[in-house]
């Protein structure tokens, strides 16, 4: 019941961001208060100086720093909604970490294939449909989940799912639930994102 709560109280606070691709004004903002006594609350003990936050609803990634917005990204979440089962093709939620970070100094575009790169430079889809190829490109920053029996051991382990916050070709779908399960990311934004964030930056997952 409280995590309802709060979900229906963070939903209100968040900002609208309706227009524009992404802002980048860095500004206090009474959700990030919110978010955070919630997180401290919830994970006694962890230190969210920097973390990343994922609205899946919304279709929003949060790059916070110090109790800021820094950075508003569009996005694209899994197309069967939020769920952390393997096999599911859904979003995991919950508190991870970023454990890997592959593709540094790669020319945008590059297709990515388990983590290497490949020869393929993808041609970006600025439409909204998909061509099913799910590639992903540019950047990939690889979660690992945090919460034992929820992203994390057996069946719902988002490291072993390989759950990825990446580029896309398929940009025209972003705002939309389209991915099968990772997080999807212009390929411009992605490389922004990356060079902001650390090994073992905090990403929170909710369903709001």
């Amino acid at each position: 019941m409280k995590k309802i709560v709060f979900l229906i109280a963070l939903t209100i606070l968040l900002p609208g961001l309706s227009s524009g691709y992404k802002t980048s004004v860095s500004h206090p903002d009474p959700m990030v208060s919110f978010l955070k006594e919630y997180l401290d609350i919830k994970y006694n003990g962890a230190r969210f100086n920097k973390f990343i936050y994922v609205a899946a609803k919304r279709q929003r990634l949060y790059l916070i720093c110090n109790d800021t917005i820094v950075k508003t990204f569009i996005i694209s979440t899994g197309e069967k909604g939020i769920g952390n089962l393997s096999g599911s093709f859904q979003t995991p939620e919950g508190l991870h970490k970023i454990a890997e970070k592959v593709g540094d100094d790669l020319p945008i575009n590059t297709v990515i294939k388990s983590k290497i790169a490949t020869s393929e430079q993808a041609t970006p889809i600025l439409e909204a449909k998909s061509n099913n190829r799910d590639l992903i490109t540019t950047r990939v920053l690889h979660l690992k989940g945090l919460e034992d029996g929820v992203n994390a051991g057996d069946n719902k382990d988002s490291y072993s799912r390989g759950i990825f916050i990446h580029g896309t070709h398929e940009e025209g779908l972003l705002g939309m639930a389209a991915s099968k399960g990772c997080i999807r990311m212009s390929n411009k934004d992605v490389i922004e994102l990356f060079d902001s964030v650390e090994v073992g930056t905090f990403v929170i997952i909710l369903n709001n």
